[in-house]
């Protein structure tokens, strides 16, 4: 079982590798990560209340894949991101890989999410605000990108 131990915590290096995509043949083993990446977020809610998505890297899978638990669950396998709309937004952004920390950012308001599901199906998902600011946050780990780095200022960290 995976849990908030497992997850790597800011100033691991895998945090800044970009990953792999997956091949269609590695789809058996896709269930196996998203249950554990299922375990672990549910562990940081219960610990810090918090955690709609995580992205596999966090687990040290070098693998684009995400996975999003919203009004019901959603497994993004080698997401694009398209349409980035010019209008962007500020917010803080927290993190499980450092979850005591909030980061002041900006993120497109919208975008459009295509993305194979685990099934191996096509998928487009256009959305705005926080959606777009979750997603946006997800793929950034996909390319080994953080959102301290992402910071507007260097007066944009504050903790919780």
């Amino acid at each position: 079982m995976k849990t908030i131990h497992d997850i790597l915590k800011l100033g691991d290096p895998k945090l800044y590798e970009v990953c792999e995509p997956i091949l269609r043949e590695e789809l058996p083993q896709v269930e196996i990560w998203v249950r554990d990446l299922h375990e672990a977020m549910e562990d940081i809610r219960r610990v810090y209340g918090f955690g709609r998505g995580i992205a596999a890297p966090q687990l040290g899978i070098m693998k684009r894949l995400f996975y999003l638990n919203l009004d019901r669950p959603y497994v993004v396998i080698n997401p694009e991101l398209k349409n980035l709309s010019s209008e962007k937004f500020e917010l803080w952004d927290d993190c499980m890989s450092f979850p005591k920390l909030l980061v002041r950012v900006a993120r497109h308001q919208s975008l459009t999410l295509e993305y194979r599901d685990q099934n191996w199906q096509k998928q487009s998902w256009t959305v705005e605000g926080d959606l777009s600011e979750l997603i946006q946050h997800e793929y950034d780990h996909l390319d080994g990108i953080l959102c301290t780095m992402r910071a507007l200022d260097a007066k944009s960290f504050k903790l919780r």
